[in-house]
Protein backbone atom coordinates (compact mmCIF):
# COMPACT_ATOMS: atom_id res chain seq x y z
CA UNK A 1 0.00 0.00 0.00
CA UNK A 2 1.09 3.16 -1.08
CA UNK A 3 1.67 6.15 1.26
CA UNK A 4 -0.12 9.49 0.33
CA UNK A 5 3.38 10.89 -1.16
CA UNK A 6 3.15 8.54 -3.84
CA UNK A 7 6.20 6.56 -2.44
CA UNK A 8 5.92 2.79 -0.18
CA UNK A 9 8.27 2.66 2.77
CA UNK A 10 10.91 1.12 1.54
CA UNK A 11 10.88 3.62 -1.12
CA UNK A 12 10.39 6.82 1.08
CA UNK A 13 13.18 5.36 3.10
CA UNK A 14 16.00 5.10 0.31
CA UNK A 15 14.63 8.58 -0.90
CA UNK A 16 15.96 9.95 2.82
CA UNK A 17 18.86 8.44 2.88
CA UNK A 18 20.11 9.17 -0.96
CA UNK A 19 19.08 12.77 0.33
CA UNK A 20 20.94 12.53 3.50
CA UNK A 21 24.09 11.02 1.80
CA UNK A 22 23.37 13.84 -0.94
CA UNK A 23 24.23 16.59 1.45
CA UNK A 24 26.78 14.62 3.43
CA UNK A 25 28.66 14.67 0.29
CA UNK A 26 28.02 18.31 -0.66
CA UNK A 27 28.89 19.46 3.08
CA UNK A 28 32.66 17.41 2.90
CA UNK A 29 33.27 18.63 -1.02
CA UNK A 30 33.29 22.09 0.81
CA UNK A 31 34.89 21.49 4.37
CA UNK A 32 37.40 19.33 2.36
CA UNK A 33 37.97 22.07 -0.27
CA UNK A 34 37.04 19.85 -2.95
CA UNK A 35 35.29 22.46 -4.70
CA UNK A 36 37.33 23.06 -7.79
CA UNK A 37 37.09 19.18 -7.84
CA UNK A 38 33.34 19.00 -8.23
CA UNK A 39 33.09 22.86 -10.55
CA UNK A 40 36.11 21.47 -13.29
CA UNK A 41 34.20 18.05 -13.70
CA UNK A 42 30.49 19.17 -13.67
CA UNK A 43 31.74 22.10 -16.21
CA UNK A 44 32.84 19.22 -18.46
CA UNK A 45 30.15 16.71 -18.10
CA UNK A 46 27.28 19.28 -18.87
CA UNK A 47 29.55 20.88 -21.93
CA UNK A 48 29.92 17.33 -23.03
CA UNK A 49 26.41 16.60 -22.79
CA UNK A 50 25.23 19.57 -24.44
CA UNK A 51 27.11 18.92 -27.68
CA UNK A 52 27.43 15.42 -27.61
CA UNK A 53 23.37 14.65 -28.65
CA UNK A 54 23.98 17.06 -31.63
CA UNK A 55 26.35 14.52 -33.14
CA UNK A 56 25.18 11.25 -31.45
CA UNK A 57 21.79 11.91 -33.61
CA UNK A 58 24.08 11.18 -36.81
CA UNK A 59 25.64 8.15 -35.62
CA UNK A 60 24.34 5.03 -35.46
CA UNK A 61 24.55 2.56 -32.35
CA UNK A 62 25.83 3.17 -28.61
CA UNK A 63 29.61 1.98 -29.33
CA UNK A 64 29.82 5.41 -31.94
CA UNK A 65 27.80 7.35 -29.49
CA UNK A 66 30.57 6.63 -26.71
CA UNK A 67 33.70 7.04 -28.98
CA UNK A 68 31.71 10.96 -29.86
CA UNK A 69 31.30 11.64 -25.85
CA UNK A 70 35.28 10.22 -25.53
CA UNK A 71 36.49 12.19 -28.31
CA UNK A 72 34.67 15.31 -27.22
CA UNK A 73 35.65 15.02 -23.09
CA UNK A 74 39.14 14.97 -24.56
CA UNK A 75 38.40 17.67 -26.76
CA UNK A 76 36.66 20.03 -23.86
CA UNK A 77 39.56 19.18 -21.65
CA UNK A 78 42.18 20.14 -23.71
CA UNK A 79 40.27 23.46 -24.83
CA UNK A 80 39.44 24.53 -21.14
CA UNK A 81 43.66 24.12 -20.48
CA UNK A 82 44.62 25.75 -23.05
CA UNK A 83 42.01 28.87 -22.34
CA UNK A 84 43.68 28.84 -18.93
CA UNK A 85 47.02 29.22 -19.92
CA UNK A 86 46.08 31.50 -22.80
CA UNK A 87 44.76 33.94 -20.12
CA UNK A 88 47.86 33.96 -18.04
CA UNK A 89 49.67 34.47 -20.78
CA UNK A 90 47.69 37.37 -22.08
CA UNK A 91 47.52 38.99 -18.33
CA UNK A 92 51.34 38.97 -18.22
CA UNK A 93 51.96 40.16 -21.44
CA UNK A 94 49.20 43.14 -21.17
CA UNK A 95 50.84 44.34 -17.33
CA UNK A 96 54.63 43.91 -19.22
CA UNK A 97 57.82 44.08 -17.83
CA UNK A 98 57.69 44.59 -14.03
CA UNK A 99 59.88 47.86 -13.71
CA UNK A 100 56.99 49.48 -16.44
CA UNK A 101 54.36 48.45 -14.01
CA UNK A 102 55.81 50.49 -11.35
CA UNK A 103 57.32 53.27 -13.32
CA UNK A 104 54.03 53.78 -16.19
CA UNK A 105 50.83 51.97 -14.18
CA UNK A 106 51.46 52.24 -10.43
CA UNK A 107 53.12 55.15 -9.12
CA UNK A 108 50.94 57.71 -11.53
CA UNK A 109 47.51 56.07 -9.33
CA UNK A 110 50.14 57.26 -6.30
CA UNK A 111 50.21 60.92 -7.59
CA UNK A 112 46.76 61.04 -8.39
CA UNK A 113 45.97 59.96 -4.86
CA UNK A 114 48.26 62.71 -3.95
CA UNK A 115 46.56 65.36 -5.48
CA UNK A 116 42.85 64.26 -4.70
CA UNK A 117 43.68 63.09 -0.91
CA UNK A 118 43.21 65.00 2.02
CA UNK A 119 47.16 65.84 3.44
CA UNK A 120 46.51 64.02 6.48
CA UNK A 121 46.52 60.76 4.21
CA UNK A 122 49.35 61.83 1.71
CA UNK A 123 52.69 62.00 4.13
CA UNK A 124 51.65 57.80 4.38
CA UNK A 125 52.05 57.70 0.45
CA UNK A 126 55.31 57.02 -1.55
CA UNK A 127 57.17 59.62 -3.03
CA UNK A 128 59.03 57.56 -5.76
CA UNK A 129 58.96 54.68 -7.71
CA UNK A 130 61.66 53.06 -5.21
CA UNK A 131 60.31 54.03 -2.40
CA UNK A 132 56.76 52.18 -3.86
CA UNK A 133 59.31 49.28 -4.63
CA UNK A 134 60.66 48.80 -1.06
CA UNK A 135 57.40 49.68 0.22
CA UNK A 136 56.12 46.20 -1.89
CA UNK A 137 59.43 44.59 -0.87
CA UNK A 138 58.93 44.94 3.29
CA UNK A 139 55.88 44.05 2.86
CA UNK A 140 56.16 40.50 1.00
CA UNK A 141 59.28 40.04 3.84
CA UNK A 142 56.49 40.81 6.22
CA UNK A 143 54.19 38.60 4.92
CA UNK A 144 56.21 35.72 3.34
CA UNK A 145 54.90 32.76 5.24
CA UNK A 146 51.09 33.72 4.02
CA UNK A 147 52.78 34.46 0.38
CA UNK A 148 53.97 31.06 0.19
CA UNK A 149 50.75 29.60 1.71
CA UNK A 150 48.86 31.44 -1.22
CA UNK A 151 51.78 29.59 -4.06
CA UNK A 152 50.71 26.17 -2.87
CA UNK A 153 46.97 26.94 -2.78
CA UNK A 154 46.96 28.29 -6.20
CA UNK A 155 49.29 25.28 -7.14
CA UNK A 156 46.77 22.81 -5.14
CA UNK A 157 43.97 24.08 -6.53
CA UNK A 158 45.11 24.17 -10.14
CA UNK A 159 45.80 20.21 -9.33
CA UNK A 160 42.50 19.77 -8.26
CA UNK A 161 41.12 21.36 -11.15
CA UNK A 162 43.05 19.19 -13.85
CA UNK A 163 41.71 16.06 -11.96
CA UNK A 164 38.24 17.31 -12.00
CA UNK A 165 38.23 18.00 -15.72
CA UNK A 166 39.39 14.35 -16.14
CA UNK A 167 37.12 13.06 -13.67
CA UNK A 168 34.37 15.09 -15.65
CA UNK A 169 35.06 13.56 -19.01
CA UNK A 170 35.37 9.68 -17.51
CA UNK A 171 31.50 10.30 -15.93
CA UNK A 172 30.26 11.46 -19.15
CA UNK A 173 31.51 8.47 -20.90
CA UNK A 174 30.46 6.09 -18.29
CA UNK A 175 26.78 7.99 -18.69
CA UNK A 176 26.87 7.06 -22.57
CA UNK A 177 27.29 3.29 -21.90
CA UNK A 178 23.86 1.45 -22.36
CA UNK A 179 21.25 1.63 -19.16
CA UNK A 180 21.54 -1.54 -17.22
CA UNK A 181 20.09 -2.39 -14.19
CA UNK A 182 20.96 -0.80 -10.82
CA UNK A 183 19.87 -1.06 -7.37
CA UNK A 184 17.40 1.69 -6.21
CA UNK A 185 19.85 3.44 -3.68
CA UNK A 186 21.95 3.99 -6.70
CA UNK A 187 19.50 4.94 -8.78
CA UNK A 188 17.92 7.47 -6.03
CA UNK A 189 21.62 9.12 -5.89
CA UNK A 190 21.69 9.06 -9.63
CA UNK A 191 18.68 11.09 -9.67
CA UNK A 192 20.48 13.42 -6.96
CA UNK A 193 23.68 13.72 -8.97
CA UNK A 194 21.90 14.90 -12.15
CA UNK A 195 19.38 17.21 -10.28
CA UNK A 196 22.80 19.37 -9.29
CA UNK A 197 24.33 19.22 -12.56
CA UNK A 198 21.24 20.65 -13.85
CA UNK A 199 21.62 22.92 -10.85
CA UNK A 200 24.92 24.12 -12.04
CA UNK A 201 23.83 24.23 -15.52
CA UNK A 202 21.22 26.60 -15.02
CA UNK A 203 23.39 28.59 -12.65
CA UNK A 204 26.64 28.86 -15.19
CA UNK A 205 25.44 29.33 -18.32
CA UNK A 206 22.91 31.99 -17.06
CA UNK A 207 25.85 33.62 -15.32
CA UNK A 208 27.56 33.17 -18.44
CA UNK A 209 25.61 35.32 -20.32
CA UNK A 210 25.39 38.01 -17.79
CA UNK A 211 29.29 38.42 -17.50
CA UNK A 212 29.08 38.50 -21.59
CA UNK A 213 26.72 41.32 -21.18
CA UNK A 214 28.77 43.28 -18.46
CA UNK A 215 31.78 42.81 -20.26
CA UNK A 216 30.32 43.84 -23.75
CA UNK A 217 29.08 46.81 -21.93
CA UNK A 218 32.52 47.40 -20.02
CA UNK A 219 34.78 47.09 -23.80
CA UNK A 220 32.22 49.87 -25.06
CA UNK A 221 32.95 52.37 -22.21
CA UNK A 222 36.64 51.84 -22.15
CA UNK A 223 37.77 51.14 -25.85
CA UNK A 224 34.94 52.87 -27.50
CA UNK A 225 33.53 55.77 -25.45
CA UNK A 226 36.67 57.25 -23.19
CA UNK A 227 38.81 57.25 -26.09
CA UNK A 228 36.57 59.56 -27.82
CA UNK A 229 37.67 61.80 -25.58
CA UNK A 230 41.29 61.24 -25.51
CA UNK A 231 41.16 58.99 -22.41
CA UNK A 232 42.53 56.00 -22.58
CA UNK A 233 42.50 54.07 -18.95
CA UNK A 234 45.69 51.53 -18.47
CA UNK A 235 45.39 48.00 -18.73
CA UNK A 236 42.17 47.89 -20.25
CA UNK A 237 42.74 44.84 -21.71
CA UNK A 238 43.23 43.07 -18.23
CA UNK A 239 40.29 44.83 -16.76
CA UNK A 240 37.86 43.68 -19.55
CA UNK A 241 39.40 39.73 -19.24
CA UNK A 242 38.68 40.43 -15.54
CA UNK A 243 35.52 41.40 -15.50
CA UNK A 244 34.19 38.57 -17.77
CA UNK A 245 36.25 36.07 -14.94
CA UNK A 246 34.96 37.84 -12.27
CA UNK A 247 31.28 38.11 -13.59
CA UNK A 248 30.81 34.61 -13.65
CA UNK A 249 30.31 35.31 -9.56
CA UNK A 250 27.08 36.04 -9.43
CA UNK A 251 26.00 39.35 -7.26
CA UNK A 252 29.65 40.25 -5.95
CA UNK A 253 30.81 39.99 -9.61
CA UNK A 254 29.93 43.02 -10.58
CA UNK A 255 30.66 44.71 -7.87
CA UNK A 256 34.31 43.44 -8.13
CA UNK A 257 35.10 44.70 -11.17
CA UNK A 258 33.45 47.68 -11.10
CA UNK A 259 35.62 48.64 -8.34
CA UNK A 260 38.73 47.42 -10.64
CA UNK A 261 37.28 49.67 -13.53
CA UNK A 262 36.50 52.40 -11.23
CA UNK A 263 40.10 51.96 -9.48
CA UNK A 264 41.92 51.78 -12.87
CA UNK A 265 39.94 55.51 -14.46
CA UNK A 266 41.26 57.09 -11.08
CA UNK A 267 44.83 56.92 -11.96
CA UNK A 268 43.48 58.98 -14.68
CA UNK A 269 41.91 61.56 -13.12
CA UNK A 270 39.55 62.33 -11.00
CA UNK A 271 36.50 63.06 -12.92
CA UNK A 272 37.56 60.25 -15.14
CA UNK A 273 37.06 58.08 -11.96
CA UNK A 274 33.74 58.93 -10.88
CA UNK A 275 32.72 58.98 -14.49
CA UNK A 276 33.38 55.52 -14.95
CA UNK A 277 31.34 54.85 -11.47
CA UNK A 278 28.28 56.91 -12.80
CA UNK A 279 28.61 54.67 -15.86
CA UNK A 280 28.89 51.03 -14.36
CA UNK A 281 26.19 52.07 -11.90
CA UNK A 282 23.84 52.14 -14.40
CA UNK A 283 25.27 48.91 -15.69
CA UNK A 284 24.58 47.61 -12.35
CA UNK A 285 21.11 48.37 -12.64
CA UNK A 286 20.84 47.21 -15.92
CA UNK A 287 21.96 44.08 -14.66
CA UNK A 288 19.86 43.72 -11.87
CA UNK A 289 16.69 43.44 -14.07
CA UNK A 290 18.67 41.24 -16.37
CA UNK A 291 19.91 38.81 -13.43
CA UNK A 292 16.33 38.83 -12.36
CA UNK A 293 15.22 37.67 -15.59
CA UNK A 294 18.15 35.15 -16.67
CA UNK A 295 18.79 33.47 -13.40
CA UNK A 296 15.43 34.11 -12.16
CA UNK A 297 13.84 32.19 -14.78
CA UNK A 298 16.18 29.36 -14.44
CA UNK A 299 15.60 28.56 -10.93
CA UNK A 300 12.67 30.87 -10.12
CA UNK A 301 14.87 32.76 -7.42
CA UNK A 302 15.46 36.45 -7.13
CA UNK A 303 18.69 38.53 -6.92
CA UNK A 304 17.84 38.58 -3.10
CA UNK A 305 17.78 35.09 -2.81
CA UNK A 306 21.10 34.07 -3.84
CA UNK A 307 22.55 37.15 -2.26
CA UNK A 308 21.43 35.77 1.42
CA UNK A 309 22.70 31.87 0.39
CA UNK A 310 25.93 33.84 -0.53
CA UNK A 311 26.05 35.90 2.87
CA UNK A 312 25.40 32.45 4.93
CA UNK A 313 27.38 30.30 3.28
CA UNK A 314 30.38 32.38 2.89
CA UNK A 315 30.12 32.94 6.89
CA UNK A 316 30.46 29.26 7.47
CA UNK A 317 32.73 28.12 4.37
CA UNK A 318 34.15 31.68 3.35
CA UNK A 319 35.44 32.29 -0.33
CA UNK A 320 34.47 28.66 -1.13
CA UNK A 321 31.14 29.04 -0.17
CA UNK A 322 30.47 32.04 -2.30
CA UNK A 323 31.28 30.71 -5.32
CA UNK A 324 29.35 27.12 -4.07
CA UNK A 325 26.42 29.32 -2.66
CA UNK A 326 24.44 29.82 -5.88
CA UNK A 327 24.34 26.18 -7.13
CA UNK A 328 24.01 24.42 -3.57
CA UNK A 329 20.80 27.19 -3.33
CA UNK A 330 19.54 25.88 -7.06
CA UNK A 331 20.12 22.65 -6.02
CA UNK A 332 18.10 22.93 -2.86
CA UNK A 333 15.22 24.55 -4.35
CA UNK A 334 15.13 21.95 -7.19
CA UNK A 335 15.02 18.89 -4.70
CA UNK A 336 12.16 21.43 -3.03
CA UNK A 337 10.24 21.73 -5.73
CA UNK A 338 10.15 17.98 -6.57
CA UNK A 339 8.79 17.06 -3.48
CA UNK A 340 6.13 19.61 -3.87
CA UNK A 341 7.32 21.47 -0.41
CA UNK A 342 7.73 24.78 -2.28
Amino acid sequence: MQSTTGFNQPTRTIQIVSYMLAGAALFLILGLRLLPVLLAGLLVYELVHTVSPLLGRRLAGARARMLVVAFLGVLVVGLLILLTLAAISFVRNEIGNPEELWQNHLMPLVDRARQQLPAALVGSLPDSVDELRVMAVELTHKHALSLQHIGKETARTFVHILIGLVLGAIVALSRARPAHQVGPLAAALGQRSQRLAEAFHNIVFAQIKISVINTVFTAIFLFGALPLFGIHVPLSKTLVVLTFIVGLLPVVGNLLSNTAVTIAALSVSLGVGIAALCFLVLIHKLEYFLNARIVGTQIHARAWELLIAMVVMEAVFGLSGVIAAPIYYAYLKSELESEKLI
